[in-house]
């Protein structure tokens, strides 16, 4: 039986088994994701039922008796997370203590926001930092890898809620250039809902008053979120940049008389693709990070601003929602890179 199926598994394209193996692998994370999660919030000092009944129910023992009975607060720990897994197997987030609502309903109301807010962030940070990590390569030891040098250790350095605060300081409360918190201005009213991205919808839908609204409110807090990325894609463009400058097939290259532009673009940065992908997939786990704090700080109705909201209020099932939310796009991402490193480098397919 086992030679069989270990033919078959041969039989298929080297590709299609690295990603089987990276989907196999995915599974199991988000299996151990979910019980790192539950244990966790399980030790975090602090009475969920407190911080949702307030003291004047809570000291009330039948109230309290119910309110566990409700959420399954009275069952042994075991017990709760084999329901909390089973529900998660159809769908079921469970019931947030602080809006009374599905978990999973509450997700997808704040999940657009955070997904637009990062990919714009995300494809700001890739175009800057790789232009910018490409001129500090060509420009090695001059002054404009001096200047991006210094710019992408300040990136990597500057702490994001603090970079928030400032930014939002400078350029609304005195510059006047930023329209303020939120997604949308005050006057403007919602697109229809299409995909939730509000850009989107508004393009699709050929709102323009929207459309230039979303915009201007998306601007800065995306800068800020790209900050960090920019200086670490910066930085290890360069690096796998100058790296590649040192192969043979690079001073043959010159040596043929190719145009310098065509060296550096064919026979320098895509070789370096490869590290460059697999540090933009790491940056936008730690952006998805970041964005709790600049959703905070902006008032920007996303997964950030949740997530801040149901810790204060102890709201165990909206944690872990965010958590295996947060995790699974971390998973997804890291599973797209991995399958873009196997093309790019089909070395890596046999691992």
């Amino acid at each position: 039986m086992q030679q069989p199926i270990k033919r078959a598994w041969y039989a298929l394209p080297s590709l299609v088994r690295f990603i089987l193996r990276r989907l196999a692998i995915g599974v199991l994370l988000c299996v151990g994701v979910t019980l790192v999660s539950f244990t966790l919030t399980q030790i975090v000092p602090g009475d969920p039922v407190a911080a949702s009944l307030g003291d004047q129910a809570s000291s009330d023992p039948e109230t309290v008796a119910a309110f566990r009975q409700r959420f399954g607060l009275d069952k042994p720990l075991p017990e709760q997370y084999l329901i909390y897994v089973t529900n998660l197997a159809q769908g079921n987030f469970g019931e947030s203590l602080q809006t009374r609502r599905p978990v999973a309903d509450d997700l997808a109301k704040y999940m657009s926001a955070t997904i637009e807010l990062s990919l714009v962030a995300m494809t700001f940070a890739m175009l800057a930092g790789v232009a910018l990590g490409i001129i500090a390569a060509v420009n090695r030891d001059r002054w404009p890898d001096q200047v991006i040098r210094v710019i992408s250790l300040a990136g990597v350095s500057v702490p994001t809620f603090w970079l928030s605060l400032v930014c939002l300081y400078v350029f609304f409360f005195q510059l006047g250039w930023s329209p303020g918190v939120g997604r949308l201005s005050p006057g403007a009213a919602a697109p229809m809902n299409l995909t939730g991205l509000y850009t989107v919808d508004a393009l699709l839908t050929g709102n323009w008053k929207t459309l230039g609204s979303a915009l201007a409110h998306l601007a800065l807090p995306a800068m800020v979120l790209a900050i960090y990325t920019i200086g670490a894609i910066t930085r290890f463009t360069r690096a796998a940049m100058l790296d590649a400058f040192q192969q043979d097939y690079v001073r043959a290259a010159r040596a043929k008389g190719m145009p310098e532009r065509t060296v550096v673009m064919r026979h320098v940065l895509r070789p370096a693709l490869a590290s460059i992908i697999t540090v933009s997939g790491m940056a936008f786990g730690r952006m998805l990070g970041g964005a709790v704090l600049v959703e905070s700080v902006f008032s920007w109705p996303g997964l950030g601003e949740y997530a801040y909201r149901s810790a204060l209020a102890l709201d165990l099932r909206a944690i872990m929602g965010v958590s295996l939310v947060i995790a699974a796009v971390y998973i997804l991402v890291n599973l797209l890179v991995d399958i873009l490193y196997a093309i790019v480098d089909p070395r890596i397919r046999l691992s």
